[in-house]
């Protein structure tokens, strides 16, 4: 979460996330989560504002209090911006003789119950920071004193929350240390002692804050009701950054999208806190930040100043069409249309069988982006659009389109007609391993090659089919167009090209409809974890047959 106090530490952390990615890759495979956390909190995606991202450690309770007044002032609160939380640095460096924190009495000098209760009184919720470490992010980085975080402290500190009548916990593995399963142990110790508690708190972990990049390998939703998936975000549009820090908007979205089969109600994949309104990207750019968020279920924590933000600040904010998109009680995730690496379409099913698209310009030129409302799982011939921006409608026979400026993004919520159900789910058996078709290590890069793993329930095993295409991680199976027999098979956006379309034959092949004679095999009939999945000359070997498990 450290801005620029990360800086001068890059070099070191870099060094040790070596060391810590042997590690993570060791455990992956066996860090699936068991069965989904179900506390009553967070049934839609948490709406609120964090101090971070504008004021870092230059925190206090007369800050916390101005912003509170202006929530409620500005309308945001009777939208559903609810949580305020206090991020880092709100603590007294020293825990007391008995071992509890307190609030630092120089900043917070009413203490942290009276701060609770100012918000409380203004309809308002109670967000607090914490780390399962011995120090808070500040703290690692020597910008703040003292080592106060609650590792050994856990239920201690969780009582304490809960008595100052804390709404929601942010916890962060602030940490280069650490394998993907002692994440799952320390963050679901916390859970735990929260639970303990009787106190309903929102929990929100950050598994990515100076640490291998593990969100996007791994489902947390047994462990809390939402879980960084990228490294922080930073106030601009594009960094270039894969997954590591910091990252722009463009680079977030291109990790989250093929997450949705995450999220549910009461557990939503975080891409951080909004940087909508601190300067640093167009007024497109920030429509298509806000609207992006909204779509993907995302959490929607503002991280600007409140007192002064502007009217087109405010205007996206405020956007009730997109905010209602976000909170549908489905808590549904938008799905992958298409992507041919500049246009984007995402698709939202809604609880009243309206869908949301989203057509989204990743180039920097304005261009045509385009769907179908049968694309989107609509059927019918007579549907009427709604621009979430400007709130006015039209009506189409089912083609989707829009005129979108570079880095702009149109949203439609689509009504009318029918809905088609989703598609099954299912895995590919191998017969001769007994092992599932895999992504390997759950990646969503484009190229990802495919082997054969332990059968899991991961999201990296979970196929679907829309038409000839089968569908993983919100891309598509995916030969290169030159391939030959012995060409590993990959994952890639989808682009509806026929290297991208596939035959489940009846004798249990998978055929290439771009290289007929060419099926999905188990490289030299292996049966080990890791077998490399590649296109060979078409048999009927146990290690070309597959079944829809």
């Amino acid at each position: 979460m450290q801005r620029t106090l990360r800086t001068r530490w890059v070099a070191t952390v870099m060094a040790m996330l070596l060391t810590v990615a042997l590690g993570v890759v060791a455990t992956l495979r066996t860090a699936q989560p068991a069965h989904a956390l179900e506390n009553g909190v967070a049934r839609t995606p948490p709406m609120g504002w964090n101090t971070w991202n504008t004021f870092g450690c230059n925190i206090n309770e007369a800050l916390i209090r101005q912003m509170a007044d202006a929530i409620v002032a500005n309308g945001m609160r009777d939208l559903g911006y609810k949580y305020v939380v206090v991020d880092d640095c709100w603590f007294n460096p020293n825990r007391d003789a008995q071992g509890n924190l307190q609030g630092d009495p120089g900043r917070f000098p009413s203490g942290m119950r009276a701060l609770g209760d100012y918000l409380h009184a203004r309809g308002l919720l109670f967000g607090i920071y914490q780390v399962p470490a011995a120090e808070t992010c500040a703290q690692y980085f020597n910008a703040y004193p003292g080592a106060t975080g609650s590792m050994g402290h856990e239920a201690q500190d969780a009582r304490q929350f809960a008595a100052w009548g804390v709404d929601f916990l942010k916890y962060d593995w602030c940490s280069p240390s650490g394998t993907i399963n002692d994440q799952v142990t320390a963050f679901a110790r916390m859970r735990d002692a929260l639970a303990a508690t009787g106190r309903p708190i929102v929990y929100s972990i950050n598994p990515n804050s100076i640490h291998e990049k593990t969100g996007p390998l791994r489902n947390w939703g047994d462990v809390a009701n939402m879980w960084r998936t990228t490294e922080d975000i930073t106030n601009a549009w594009d960094t270039g950054q894969t997954n590591g820090y910091p990252m722009g908007i463009q680079n977030i979205v291109n990790v989250n999208v093929p997450l949705a089969s995450h999220t549910r109600p009461g557990g939503f994949t975080d891409p951080d806190m909004m940087e909508v309104g601190n300067g640093g990207m167009t007024d497109t750019e920030m429509r298509s930040h806000f609207a992006l968020w909204a779509v993907m279920a995302s959490p929607l924590i503002a991280g600007n100043d409140l007192r002064s933000a502007s009217t087109a600040t405010l205007t996206i904010l405020r956007n009730q069409h997109l905010i209602a998109i976000n909170q549908d009680p489905l808590g549904l995730q938008a799905v992958q249309i298409s992507h041919d690496g500049t246009r984007r379409v995402l698709a939202k099913r809604l609880s009243n069988g309206d869908v949301a698209v989203a057509l989204f310009n990743q180039g920097s030129s304005t261009t045509t982006v385009s769907t179908t409302a049968l694309a989107i799982g609509k059927t019918g011939n007579s549907f009427t659009l709604q621009d979430a921006w400007t709130g006015t409608t039209s009506t189409t026979s089912g083609a989707i389109t829009a005129s979108v400026a570079g880095h702009g993004t149109v949203v439609y919520r689509v009504s009318g007609g029918g809905t088609t159900s989703p598609p099954p789910t299912f895995r590919l058996r191998g017969e001769a391993s007994g092992r599932c078709l895999d992504v390997s290590n759950g990646g969503s890069a484009n190229g990802t090659q495919m082997l054969i793993w332990d059968c899991h329930s991961g999201s990296n095993q979970q196929f679907t089919q829309a038409g000839q295409a089968l569908r993983v991680l919100g891309k598509c199976l995916d030969v290169p167009a030159s391939a030959t027999a012995g060409t590993r098979v990959q994952i890639w956006d989808c682009n509806g090209g026929t290297n991208q379309q596939w035959a489940l034959n009846g004798n249990g092949t998978v055929s290439s409809v771009r290289f007929p004679g060419l099926c999905l095999d188990v490289n030299g009939a292996a049966t080990a974890n890791g077998t490399a999945v590649i296109v060979w000359n078409c048999h009927t070997g146990a290690n070309q047959r597959w079944t829809r498990s």
